[in-house]
């Protein structure tokens, strides 16, 4: 597993993993409610990549690409 340190990192690399294989890639989404955080991690069974947010701005990048993320995910089957 590798955390990525910033945002753009993470979308690049998601969106990359998803377009190469989108039946293979899962996505999950978790609160740790004690400190505040986000946690982000997409897989495709091969590679696995995390991303932390820890701050109020990048939530509106979160939902924007989870949005995106799932509305695609949705419309393929």
């Amino acid at each position: 597993m590798v955390f990525v340190k910033s945002w753009e990192d993470f979308e690049i690399a998601a969106e990359n993993m998803y377009m190469a294989n989108p039946a293979a890639c899962r996505y999950t989404m978790k609160y740790i409610h004690t400190k505040g955080h986000i946690l982000l991690k997409m897989t495709d069974n091969v590679k696995c990549i995390q991303y932390k947010a820890e701050n109020m701005p990048d939530l509106k990048k979160i939902e924007k690409f989870s949005g995106n993320l799932m509305g695609h995910m949705a419309s393929k089957e």
